[in-house]
């Protein structure tokens, strides 16, 4: 199943220390060779701060090996530092745990630097300390003490930048340390922050690209850092659903990471019994299976290939074939291993609610081998659909020949036009707005012309009509109206 594993692809997004969880489950899973993922661990371990976690993994890729002067070198240096810096935000650090001034604080980050520099002595360079306090503080394996620093920092920083680089530091640190719920607040505000403006990457990104490339960069990575988050919280499955159908995160998907198709799937097969479901999460597989069609030339695996094959070919012995090798793949995934059950009792759900759409009579035994049961466990399996189906079928059960006979009504015409209808206001709403985004941008390039073609009307009256003049003005540079190209680089 190692062909089915996405460790490679989704680590390179990872911060380092995100990347630790994913390779000791691969060590448990036995997908690779154990030598072969500690090597990894140590790798990444070796440049951080923990340097007694680093030391561990040399042993044991490095058994019976004498431990390299560097490392003690490495600790007196980080305690070194640890003790610099805590130094430097000590006064920030004494005023925070001051209550009187987590009372006199407001939202208005400009009028409480204000407050602190003038009761407190507190200037920018000490906030920023802090900062470095708490980045310390993570490289070094103290995700508490980190997601503390880094929210303080945040409260009273006004320096953009680094507000999103510890945004990214506090939500690494409370997925690390398993606080979901403050691990959700924390992701909604980074993908507000994305949103609202091109978003620096985290540290260990690449930097020094187009802001548009680099919004699309900073959304990609927060996809699978989300992933941590949706599948550890209780309502996660339904939320990734309503954020990754957006269009603009749809977008990054089909752009940036086609394998987050699986976990869009599994999520989508999850959320079949989810309290309460939107009517976009209720109808998400639909949607779903139109992307996996699409994407099907740049990602497919079992997982994807079930829902193909059961929605679009229709055809149960592939989807059945498909679905055991779904269970291995969920069964090996990080992020699904915890789903297997779940995500095997829904998928035979939906297998038999297709199965009796387009059938009349079924066959109890033919029905309990396509989802691989047993005949017993087929019959309760059949009674529990009936009862919870949604079908509006009048199902009847004969025990003597094993069958079960459904006798579906017809639907009305009229309910047939509600569905195919359904959304078309919304569409051509859209259509509309993008059709009058298009016709201003029309007018605001026409307006523009006309305003250049009058100045330069104006130009061209009040000069000299000499040969020599427009010789000269040519040779001099660009005539008097035309702008000089100019190309700057946004980082």
């Amino acid at each position: 199943m190692a062909e089915w594993d996405l460790s490679q692809k989704i680590i390179p997004y990872l911060d380092r220390h995100l990347a630790f969880p994913l390779l000791a489950y691969l060590t448990e899973t036995g997908l690779f060779p154990a030598e072969e993922v500690q090597a990894a661990q140590y790798e990444l371990a070796r440049k951080t701060n923990m340097v007694d976690f680093a030391v561990n993994l040399f042993e044991a890729v490095y058994p019976g090996k004498e431990i390299p002067a560097e490392f003690n070198e490495k600790r007196q240096e980080a305690l070194l530092t640890n003790e610099r810096l805590q130094q430097e935000a000590q006064a920030v650090l004494d005023v925070i745990e001051n209550p009187d001034v987590a009372q006199a604080l407001r939202q208005d980050k400009n009028q409480n630097l204000q407050y602190l520099k003038e009761n407190y002595n507190v200037n920018l360079e000490q906030i920023t300390a802090l900062y470095n306090f708490g980045q310390f503080q993570y490289t070094v394996g103290n995700y508490s003490g980190a997601t503390d620093y880094l929210y303080h920092f945040r409260i009273l920083s006004t320096d953009a930048d680094l507000n999103t680089s510890a945004h990214w530091g506090k939500l690494s640190s409370d997925i690390l340390i398993g606080k979901w719920d403050v691990a959700l607040e924390e992701l909604n505000s980074l993908r507000d922050a994305i949103d609202s403006r091109s978003t620096p990457l985290p540290a260990s990104a690449s930097a020094a690209d187009p802001a548009a490339l680099g919004q699309l960069h900073a959304r990609t990575w927060w996809l699978h850092w989300s992933l941590f988050v949706y599948f550890n919280h209780d309502q996660g499955r339904t939320l990734l659903l309503e954020t990754f159908l957006s269009p603009t995160y749809l977008n990054t998907i089909q752009t940036s990471c086609p394998w987050i198709l699986r976990y869009l799937v599994v999520a989508s097969i999850l959320s079949r019994k989810a309290p309460s479901p939107s009517s976009r999460v209720r109808h998400s597989i639909r949607e779903i299976v139109k992307i996996v069609q699409t994407e099907e030339y740049q990602y497919t695996d079992p997982v994807t290939t079930f829902l193909k094959e059961l929605y679009v070919e229709f055809d149960f012995e592939a989807a059945q074939k498909a679905l055991k090798e779904a269970e291995k793949v969920v069964a090996n995934d990080f992020f699904l291993d915890n789903f297997g059950d779940e995500f095997m009792d829904n998928a035979r759900y939906l297998i038999s609610e297709a199965y009796c759409r387009i059938h009349q009579r079924i066959d109890i035994g033919d029905l309990s081998d396509r989802l691989n049961l047993s005949r017993d466990e087929g019959e309760k399996w059949i009674v529990n659909l009936i009862r919870e189906t949604r079908m509006g079928a009048d199902a009847k059960i004969d025990l003597e020949k094993n069958v079960i006979t459904i006798n579906r009504p017809p639907l009305p015409i009229y309910q047939s036009v509600i569905e195919k209808t359904r959304g078309l206001a919304f569409r051509t709403q859209a259509i509309g707005a993008a059709l009058s985004r298009t016709s201003q941008q029309q007018q605001q390039q026409q307006q523009q012309q006309q305003n250049q073609q009058r100045e330069q009307g104006q130009q061209q009256s009040t000069s000299q009509p000499s040969a020599t003049g427009v010789v000269a003005t040519s040779a001099a540079g660009p005539a008097q109206g035309e702008l000089p190209t100019v190309v700057e680089g946004v980082r």
